[in-house]
């Protein structure tokens, strides 16, 4: 794997960054996303202030039109959104979240010039073979499957402008979130957005990435169930991301199978997330279901690595004292965790509704027995039902501030139910969970979390 050109010759890496967000990059997207999300701000105004009836599966139809083929964070964002309640309505949020699903791939005109810019001209001479067709396509970018050395690759291409993309969808987003605020005073997403854009900018930085997934095979080293592709730094750039090809099937696939094999990839699922949490402080902030596959032998592997979130040690002892605070009734506690996370002005009924949420998420880790991960809700959504509760009482209340923090830890708590809801996983969550926690010590993890991102040149939370 030695025959890669001086880096004299790579130009994507350094040097100038002819992609860094151009004023008339921003200028070509705000026309294109600005309009589309102009119209849907008339007319969910029309419909929540004036009582003007729209029809929103055709509108909403619309909207993913005008936004079809659209490179850029806008799809992850819809994800989110699907998380916060009535932020959009269903028809729009499950319209959006389609953009991703059939995101079509760019070409092989696009394919040659980004290796080119990233790798030089004789980029082709670095592999024994590269496949022109994209074997998978998403938000941010593309893969390529590829050899070297009788070894499988997978390549991870960032499409063109995605920086000034990013930029602008992050100011339409902050519109979404106004329209959102203007009628609806429950949650107040200044942080939301804070929070989503700087994950969105990380997500640009594939040699960051990079160290994500060195960091993560580091710490999931002892877990034989749970795999990590290698990287190849050589042939990596900001834009580039070369790594080992991991065989597998997409989890949907076993939601079929027996109760066995569910339980067996939902454990490996659980281990694969909370690990890293409760040892490190670090979470995966994106259980999307392309960001992992499961082995015939239904081991799981880990596939993306760009939304990826560090806690300080005190934010991870607030999420364990909030779990004994319901156990034990004790609201003392709760106010604590809260706190600790980075809620203010909490009152008893802002922290009644909080504890809603908080049972129904802790609900399955406090029952000593077999069971699924959610038995109540009917909706087909995992925690709609609550969260709907949670935030129509939020509303009544006058509305609270989530940290920044939280935004990320619960999409992450979110996504993994839904996995395991889809599953229908009937598993010992109590138990599962009190192996991870029982001897968590708050400055052993902090010193395993400092040296771990020291070793991987990564920042500290």
């Amino acid at each position: 794997m030695s025959r890669r050109p001086e880096d004299g010759g790579r130009t994507g890496g350094s040097g100038r960054d002819n992609e860094a967000a151009s004023v008339s990059g921003r200028v070509k997207r705000y026309a294109r996303v600005g309009t589309a999300v102009g119209g849907l701000a008339a007319r969910l105004a029309g419909d929540r202030f004036l009582g003007i009836r729209i029809d929103k599966e055709a509108h909403a139809r619309d909207l993913r039109s005008a936004l079809g083929g659209l490179k850029g964070p806008l799809m992850k964002v819809a994800q989110i959104m699907a998380t916060i309640p009535e932020a959009l309505p269903q028809e729009y949020v499950q319209e959006l979240i389609q953009l991703q699903s059939n995101a079509p791939a760019m070409g092989w005109l696009f394919v040659k010039r980004r290796m080119a810019a990233e790798l030089g001209p004789d980029w082709q001479d670095q592999f024994d073979a590269f496949e022109h067709e994209a074997a998978a396509a998403a938000s941010l970018g593309q893969v390529h499957r590829a050899k070297l050395d009788d070894a499988d690759l997978a390549c991870k291409l960032q499409y063109p402008d995605m920086q000034s993309a990013v930029e602008a969808d992050v100011k339409q987003l902050k519109l979404i979130f106004s329209i959102y605020g203007s009628y609806d005073k429950s949650i107040d997403t200044r942080n939301i957005h804070a929070e989503i854009a700087e994950r969105l900018r990380e997500e640009l930085d594939y040699e960051r990435e990079a160290r994500h997934m060195a960091l993560y095979a580091d710490m999931l080293k002892a877990e034989k169930h749970i795999h990590v592709p290698s990287v190849l730094p050589d042939l990596c750039t900001k834009r580039l991301l070369t790594m080992e090809w991991l065989d597998g099937r997409r989890l949907l696939d076993f939601k079929d199978a027996d109760q066995e094999t569910r339980n067996a990839i939902a454990l490996n699922m659980f281990r694969a997330w909370y690990v890293p949490f409760y040892d490190y402080g670090i979470i995966h902030g994106d259980p999307h279901l392309g960001n992992y596959s499961v082995r015939d032998d239904l081991d799981i592997n880990l596939l993306d690595f760009g939304c990826v979130r560090v806690f300080k040690a005190k934010f991870v002892s607030g999420v364990i004292d909030l779990y004994k605070a319901i156990r034990d009734d004790d609201r003392e506690l709760a106010v604590h965790a809260y706190e600790t996370w980075g809620f203010t002005g909490l009152d008893k009924e802002v922290i009644d509704t909080l504890n809603l949420w908080a049972n129904f998420v802790y609900g399955p880790l406090l029952e000593d027995r077999q069971r699924q991960i959610q038995e109540t809700d009917t909706s087909g959504f995992y925690g709609r039902e609550v969260a709907e509760k949670v935030h129509r009482k939020l509303r009544e209340l006058g509305g609270v501030t989530p940290p920044r923090e939280f935004v990320f830890m619960d999409r992450a708590a979110i996504g993994l139910g839904g996995v395991f809801m889809h599953l229908k996983a009937e598993i010992n969550w109590h138990r599962l969970f009190h192996e991870l926690i029982d001897s968590f010590d708050a400055k052993k993890m902090h010193r395993h979390q400092t040296q771990a991102l020291k070793k991987h040149d990564l920042p500290l939370p």
